[in-house]
């Protein structure tokens, strides 16, 4: 064994898939999400929509997509958690020093810093209790996809960050359908994150899975038939 009940030959094993994972969420980061960005704004939406459509951009396609190829490739959470930590350094750098990426960051919050320590810790440690990784991945899935339409749809109506209903009920689709993967309870999950997502007060990065991870967490300690894929 090697690192915290993981071996050094998972460890090895994932470098090539986790490699390739950093260069695409580098090409997301730096070079889609910012092409999304200047779409917008060509078709003629605000500064602060463009923006938002960037981040949702990063929401599917780097946090989202990286998250659900996991069980399929990864044997250990360590490398995926430190690809995820290393993000959020970098995401976090320019707000200390005033050069943000000014296509998806936002001077007034650092939320995507706190999507990415987020998925890391989730990731991370839920592994030791469930290592398919679906475990972690699902509540990942509810915050990437399931607010990142969430966010799309009210971005298209209203043409700015805003909560609305219209949202909700995409996310709670998306999110149903997600949760599929975990039973009964995944849907329980769904349901709660899309209201929780409406929450103002709080930053939905982090109240979305931690929410939804409990749930899925209780129901797995004290109702594990509840948590049996669907389909």
């Amino acid at each position: 064994m090697g690192i915290i009940g993981i071996s050094y030959e998972a460890i090895v094993a994932d470098l090539p898939i986790v490699a390739a994972l950093i260069v695409w969420n580098f090409f997301v980061i730096l070079v889609l999400s910012k092409e999304v960005y200047k779409f917008a704004l060509r078709k003629g939406r605000s500064e602060h929509s463009s923006i938002y459509f960037s981040r949702k951009t990063i929401h599917f396609l780097a946090g989202g997509l990286t998250a659900v190829l996991l069980p399929y490739f990864a044997h250990e959470p360590i490398l995926p958690a430190l690809l995820a930590f290393g993000f959020a350094l970098m995401t976090y750098i320019p707000h200390k020093i005033n050069k943000l990426m000014y296509w998806f960051q936002d001077p007034e919050n650092v939320y995507e810093v706190n999507f990415t320590i987020v998925w890391g810790i989730v990731i991370l440690l839920t592994w030791y209790i469930d290592k398919t990784f679906w475990l972690g991945v699902i509540p990942i899935l509810f915050m990437s996809w399931g607010d990142g339409i969430t966010g799309v749809i009210r971005n298209l109506i209203y043409n700015k960050r805003t909560k609305a209903w219209e949202g909700t009920v995409g996310m709670l689709i998306l999110d149903t359908m997600i949760g599929t993967k975990m039973g009964f309870a995944g849907i329980i999950a769904a349901v709660v994150s899309a209201f929780v997502e409406r929450i103002e007060s709080f930053d939905d990065n982090i109240s979305v899975p931690v929410v939804s991870l409990i749930i899925l967490l209780i129901a797995k300690v004290y109702f594990a038939p509840f948590t049996a894929p669907l389909f």
